[in-house]
């Protein structure tokens, strides 16, 4: 089966240039593309992870990815999608974020004997000189054409800087340079990327005179247009240090029932004669379906022994079950805490809440427990002989952590 009907029964594909062209290439060649990464933290996060399964899949179809990691372009950051300017970040940060993306990457893409590439664009794009660059590839870009851009559209309203104007060019010159180096006729992005992805497109066309492709993938987001992701606590990271298993198990465990299909279409590898079976059912049977999809992307991002935790811990904490031995904890010094530690300051310890008022109001509302127990006292404090033994903190119905001194 050709890879680009894989990639649009499975809901990936938003909009792509020569799309007759591209689809009849993808199922003749072995296509070298490129999907870029600016290194703008030091994990990536589920915004990414659709741009990992798209590489996966066209891998597995025979085609060799290529992993730009940003290195020079996160120097100046990209404007798309945003209405503020990104705050510039020193060289040495950007280096230790791109070595973390590297081990995150691999769990996704065999770059084993040539079958993948990763690739900096500081490479190239930190020692151009400015004049030469704008002379050779400036002159290719029309100022009235990229004003219209979606890209920055946003940023006119607060003001554009020229030093984000010249993204788009630098987009547009790695497809250019992969192509030269790499032999890479492909880019693929989000759909946000679309007018950076058409510019290198053109670029290429106009500097080379040969075929080159965009590709574009839907955004990973819910059924009324937001973007998934994000939590009370923040972003969804896919480093286990920034995003427990347990956490990042939960949040796909609990995501609204309309959201269930396109996510176990788009985030795992499950057959979609299988996904369209387990989905099938627009009642509690949806549960079953979320618990699958749940474990499948803990399991790709993690390892299928964190996944298997992460799911013990869930039913023990939802079913009722009374052992702990797998839900989350947060260890406290009991030294610091001789006569226990009060249920406001738990709460905020344990990250189930970001402040005293936050859990006060919690505990007002009714909504936190120890173990089985109600607390409606704001005062109530936690003994220190149920530390040593470790004791169940909730938040609502879906917030849990064990709280133990030592």
């Amino acid at each position: 089966m050709n890879v680009y009907d894989i990639l649009n029964e499975r809901g990936f594909i938003a909009q792509s240039t020569f799309t007759d062209e591209l689809k009849e290439k993808l199922g003749k060649e072995k296509v070298t593309f490129y999907i870029g990464f600016d290194p703008t933290a030091d994990s990536l996060h589920v915004g990414h992870f659709i741009q990992l399964m798209v590489m996966a899949h066209m891998q597995r179809a025979g085609h060799k990815p290529i992993a730009l990691i940003g290195g020079g372009t996160a120097m100046i950051g990209d404007p798309s999608g945003r209405t503020d300017m990104r705050t510039m970040m020193t060289k040495e940060t950007i280096a230790h974020n791109c070595s973390c993306f590297v081990k995150q990457m691999s769990k996704f893409i065999d770059f084993s004997d040539g079958k993948a590439l990763l690739v900096n664009n500081a490479d190239w794009l930190l020692g151009l000189n400015y004049v030469d660059f704008i002379r050779d590839i400036g002159a290719h870009f029309s100022v009235n054409r990229m004003l219209t851009a979606e890209c920055y559209k946003m940023r006119m309203e607060k003001g554009l800087t020229f030093l984000e104007f010249n993204y788009m060019l630098m987009q547009g010159y790695d497809f250019l340079r992969l192509f030269q180096d790499y032999g890479c006729t492909l880019e693929v992005g989000g759909d946000d990327q679309w007018s950076n992805i058409l510019a290198g497109v053109d670029l290429i066309r106009r500097k080379e005179a040969k075929e080159a492709f965009g590709l574009t993938m839907n955004l990973l987001t819910t059924a009324d247009g937001k973007k998934m992701g994000k939590t009370q606590a923040g972003a969804v990271w896919l480093d286990p240090e920034k995003t427990s298993p347990y956490d990042f198990y939960q949040y796909w465990r609990n995501v609204d029932d309309a959201d269930v299909e396109k996510c176990l279409s788009l985030l795992t590898f499950l057959p979609m004669d299988q996904v369209r079976e387990l989905c099938k059912y627009k009642d509690e049977r949806m549960n079953e379906a979320k618990r699958v999809l749940a474990y499948e992307v803990t399991k790709l991002i993690h390892s299928e022994e964190a996944a298997e935790e992460a799911r013990k811990a869930s039913d023990a904490l939802f079913g009722g079950a009374v052992s702990m031995d797998s839900v989350p904890s947060v260890e406290i010094d009991a030294a610091q805490y001789p006569d226990g530690i009060s249920v406001t300051d738990a709460l905020v310890i344990s990250g189930l809440c970001a402040s005293k008022g936050e859990a006060k109001r919690n505990i007002q509302q009714g909504g936190v427990s120890l173990g089985d127990n109600k607390v409606t006292d704001m005062l109530a404090v936690i003994p220190a002989d149920d530390l040593k033994n470790g004791i169940l903190l909730k938040k609502g119905k879906k917030s849990f952590m064990k709280i133990i001194a030592k």
